[in-house]
């Protein structure tokens, strides 16, 4: 371990190993197989990057995410350790040449997709170097009880056959026991040395805020906190929308979803990780591999899909070890959207079999033909042709996809384009009917060159944050524009490909399959109800609750989450005071503010407003503001 010490001091600057990181580190360099579970941003890296600079050759690490490995490597790169990934789109001849780098080059990491394991080309360049490693981050991938289940993941064994000397270690943050089973027995670990630390965070406080107006304790939480902050939210108009009210309040927001280009992704994450926006409102697309040490706050706007999610999101706040917040924000509505969009959105056999047969109706393709070419698809008017659900069809075509029936693959390759058709002096003197039109235009000509000469490629998002909307707006207006002729736009491909990649069987393909996806919809179904029995449950401690989840029993109570909060501030008096405390700040305050202001339940605050009226303490204005008696 001497030689491990000197590593992590000279490339990491620590003079010694987190919780569990030495002995993890003992069992890989004694060449054995280890599973590691470490909760969010507990140094999972190091446990394999040490190992693998301690001996000769080539390190293998698979990564389920492009923005993942990206980051690993270029952390690598910042310490003087050289390590590569085969890009997306290489040639035979690019691919040979990286590996002839890694044969006889000083690389140390070879970073690489699950998918790129099923290349029987590239499992014979893996053999021909010298691999001293095996590392399988997120592990959890590879199980359908997980929470980001990727089929892919079910090929990684592919690499035991071809190196079976070398050891292997899977790491992920968040496991249950079922799914450190599936890890075991799907990636074949041998006498395999399992390290779980607690899930404990104890410089994280747990909040589950129940309350109608959720943006203006959003503001609140914001205007106490300006630091580093995320924003989850379910939908990606929700994303840009919030973030355009964020802004309008003076606060510095960009937002992030599976919707974007890979360059508008890069560039809100990259102004969101050098603190040019310190606020990132985001779906759950914004997930492995943001580790931002000095995230303050991570808000809920909207339920997490599941208790997994749930402990992955919120971990992101607090990793530098100072006391840090994860917000649920929430109501009864909220409850009943979450169970509706959940559980009636999870398909029966009967729906899969039915979308199954449309999609092979949809390219007209003939019982038992395969055509093995990708076939344009766009998903809404897909749905719109058979009259189908979309939540519940997204989930059906995402489950054939899961279950290697169809590949489907986004198409990011263009983006929109606007041409003049008014010359630059009659849209001088052109009136405008609405004062949004001019808006934008001014906004256009502002910011791109060449608009009235050629088609000119714009950036609905970048657009919509300038002049404070978003970019459905953006759109909508720019297709009446060119509807009455005074420019021409044409948006952005956004269809994706489709392929099929068995022939066309109907109901014999998913009745192969079908104990595989019950198993899958029953799991769904119970990890939506344990989210929503978690959300419900404020009698016992956010941290045990999580704890017990994931099968730790001896645990003690956090003191810092809602609910110990809560019984700390039993006394009907503390919630009083607290109210009559406001308005020495201010004269008058409305109910919403006072709800915002108090961290406390939202009914609780309620009735002790009606007590304190009831005994002429407080009195309500004409304005519907409280003011002290």
């Amino acid at each position: 371990m001497i030689q491990s010490q000197k590593i992590l001091q000279k490339y990491w600057g620590h003079s010694s190993f987190r919780s569990s990181q030495k002995e993890i580190i003992e069992k890989v360099l004694e060449n054995k197989d280890v599973l590691a579970l470490l909760p969010t941003g507990g140094g999972k890296s190091i446990c394999y990057q040490i190992p693998a600079l301690s001996k000769d050759g080539v390190c293998l690490v698979i990564s389920p995410l492009i923005s993942l490995m990206k980051d690993q490597i270029e952390n690598l790169d910042r310490k003087g350790i050289k390590a590569i990934t085969i890009k997306q789109n290489s040639t035979i001849d690019e691919i040979v040449s990286l590996f002839d780098n890694l044969k006889y080059g000083s690389s140390k990491f070879l970073y690489i997709s699950p998918e790129r394991l099923q290349s029987e080309f590239i499992l014979q360049k893996i053999k021909e170097i010298n691999i001293n490693l095996i590392a399988v981050d997120e592990a959890h991938c590879i199980s359908e009880w997980g929470h980001d289940f990727r089929p892919s993941y079910r090929q990684i064994k592919k690499i035991r056959g071809i190196l079976p000397k070398v050891n292997m270690i899977a790491l992920t943050a968040s496991a249950t026991k079922k799914v450190m089973v599936d890890i075991i027995e799907n990636l074949d670990l041998n006498n395999v040395s399992v390290f779980k630390n607690s899930f404990f965070r104890n410089n994280v406080a747990y909040q589950i805020i129940t309350l109608e107006n959720k943006l203006g304790k959003l503001e609140q939480i914001l205007k106490k906190n300006p630091f580093p902050t995320i924003i989850y939210t379910n939908s990606r108009r929700k994303t840009e929308d919030i973030s355009t009210f964020i802004n309008n309040k003076g606060y510095s927001s960009t937002f992030y979803h599976g919707g974007m280009s890979s360059d508008d992704k890069s560039k809100a994450f990259d102004s969101w990780v050098k603190e040019e926006k310190l606020i990132m409102v985001a779906t759950n697309a914004f997930g492995m591999g943001i580790d931002k040490p000095n995230v303050k706050v991570v808000v809920h706007l909207d339920l997490p899909n599941s208790i997994e999610n749930y402990v992955q999101e919120a971990g992101r706040a607090g990793r530098n070890g100072k006391k840090s917040f994860s917000v649920v924000l929430q109501n009864k509505n909220d409850i009943i959207a979450y169970k509706r969009n959940s559980l009636n959105n999870i398909p029966t056999i009967k729906e899969i079999k039915e979308v199954h047969q449309k999609l092979y109706q949809y390219f007209q393709i003939a019982k038992g033909e395969h055509i093995k070419t990708p076939f344009n698809f766009n998903f809404f008017t897909f749905c719109d042709t058979y009259q189908l659900q979309q939540k519940k069809t997204f989930t059906i075509v995402q489950i054939l996809k899961n279950n290697g029936i169809v590949e489907i693959s986004n198409k990011f390759n263009q983006k929109s384009s606007i041409l003049f058709i008014l010359s630059s002096k009659q849209l001088l003197n052109y009136k405008y009917k609405r004062e949004f039109s001019k808006k934008l235009i001014d906004c256009i000509l502002r910011s791109y060159v060449g608009v009235f000469h050629k088609e000119t490629k714009i950036n609905e998002f970048d657009i919509a944050k300038r002049i404070h909307t978003n970019s459905s707006q953006i759109k909508k207006e720019l297709k009446k524009l060119d509807e009455i002729n005074i420019l021409k736009y044409t948006e952005a491909n956004k269809d994706q490909e489709l392929m099929f990649l068995l022939p066309r069987e109907d109901d014999k393909t998913i009745n192969k399959i079908s104990k595989t996806i019950l198993n899958y919809t029953t799991q769904q179904t119970i990890k939506a109800k344990e989210l929503v029995i978690f959300i419900n449950n404020n009698k016992v401690c956010r941290n045990i609750q999580l704890l017990n989840y994931f099968g730790e029993k001896e645990v003690s109570k956090c003191k810092i989450c809602d609910v110990c909060i809560s019984k700390k501030n039993k006394n009907p008096k503390g919630i009083e005071q607290q109210i009559l405390d406001l308005f020495k700040k201010q004269k008058e305050i409305s109910q919403d503010e006072i709800i915002a202001l108090l961290n406390s339940d939202e009914s609780s605050i309620l009735i002790h407003l009606r007590y304190l009226l009831s005994k002429d303490r407080i009195g309500l204005s004409d304005t519907n503001k409280f003011f002290l008696l």
